[in-house]
């Protein structure tokens, strides 16, 4: 079994100026990344405007089914065009990492 999990730091528009305004863009990122069947959440930044940290966690069978989960979720990401993807860290775990 391998797990692997990202964290995707993201600016967004200048007119999420309020959490309210910041929930109507960060949700529907959310909930269009669970297409992948992957576990995501906001995980960071939940108090900034104008910027936050999504998370987003995959188990799989087999290490190249993970990095293609995590590397189709950037791509989606990166290709929204209301954000600016800043930075993406990852990390993967198989059965020799105990």
């Amino acid at each position: 079994m391998f797990t692997g999990c990202a964290e995707f730091d993201l600016l967004l528009p200048q007119d999420s100026r309020s959490l309210k305004a910041k929930r109507s863009y960060v949700r529907p990122i959310v909930a269009s990344l669970r297409k992948y069947e992957v576990a995501v959440a906001e995980v960071g930044d939940q108090d900034v405007h104008g910027r936050t940290t999504i998370g987003v966690a995959a188990v799989a069978g087999e290490n190249r089914h993970v990095q293609e989960l995590l590397d189709a979720c950037e791509h989606h990401i990166a290709g929204r065009p209301e954000v600016e993807l800043l930075s993406a860290r990852r990390r993967v775990f198989g059965p020799e990492d105990e």
